[in-house]
């Protein structure tokens, strides 16, 4: 017997995407009442990675891990996986202007009864809701359509010739170190007169080509100096920059979410719209 749940969320999809599968958000709705809490997540969002939800009450009484397997990945449309005891659930994200649908079908136990299933998965999501919709205000979403096919925007969007043009709102002389390959590290920087170089210090989460990219920045650079730790980066250590690429037509339609950045909200609010229009420009050309 297959159950099926559903909620309606008030938020960007890449946002809604990011906290349902990032082991950094999980642990803060990942419970179906108060006296439960999951004091940790961890897995690898691919084809064939495994994951583990720890599962505890609140008083230690009991509690569990719940593991499972992906098996397929859409990013922000789709998520099926394989629970251990070998039950299906898939996920549906269907984006709807401002609101997005999830839907959430998963096989039943034998043990517990289908209201007592649907009910308490019931309960997660809507934890996962108000969850999403509180961080939500913090955020950045920025979007824009580009008359060119997502490899062309995609192909100006990461090259570093182009890279340092369009970036340039943010920063003249833009540039960066590494490459866009899945758990790469790379470095987005910036040299001054003296040519020491600032900037973030990043890792890539994921790369679904022609789709998706989510970037983590771990820290950053201060006139060379490699900063990890420490007040100077509290507020925007661990958060994720996600970049999406769907087709519309012969255009592109190009996404881009930020979770909360602090101090730097206003910044950004006013250099992405031009650094995005900027893309623009060159893909069109």
């Amino acid at each position: 017997m297959k159950i099926t749940i559903q909620t309606q969320i008030t938020a960007p999809i890449n946002l809604i995407w990011t906290a349902f599968t990032s082991p950094r958000h999980i642990p803060n709705w990942n419970f179906a009442s108060e006296d439960w809490h999951c004091p940790w997540a961890k897995g690898e969002l691919k084809i064939g990675g495994k994951f583990t939800h720890r599962m505890e009450a609140k008083d230690g009484s009991m509690g569990f891990d719940f593991n499972g397997t992906y098996r397929g990945i859409i990013p922000n449309k789709k998520l099926s996986y394989l629970i251990e005891d070998g039950r299906s659930v898939e996920i549906t994200f269907t984006q709807l202007g401002k609101e997005s649908i999830i839907t959430e079908t998963f096989e039943a136990e034998n043990t517990h009864s289908e209201e007592l299933q649907r009910n308490g998965w019931q309960a997660i999501l809507d934890n996962f809701k108000s969850y999403v919709e509180k961080i939500a205000p913090d955020a950045l979403h920025f979007e824009i359509e580009i008359q060119a096919p997502v490899s062309q925007v995609k192909k100006h969007m990461l090259d570093e010739e182009s890279y340092r043009l369009w970036t340039t709102p943010f920063s003249p002389g833009s540039y960066y170190e590494g490459n866009w390959k899945k758990g790469s590290q790379i470095y987005f920087l910036t040299q001054d007169e003296n040519g020491e170089k600032s900037g973030m210090i990043s890792k890539i989460l994921q790369h679904i080509p022609d789709h998706y990219i989510s970037i983590e920045h771990l820290g950053m650079i201060d006139k060379g100096k490699e900063i990890t730790s420490g007040p100077e980066i509290e507020t925007f250590q661990g958060i994720t920059e996600n970049y999406s690429f769907s087709a519309k037509n012969d255009k592109t339609v190009l996404q881009v979410d930020i979770e909360s950045v602090g101090e730097y909200k206003d910044h950004f609010n006013d250099t992405w719209p031009k650094a995005l229009e900027k893309l623009k420009e060159i893909c069109e050309k």
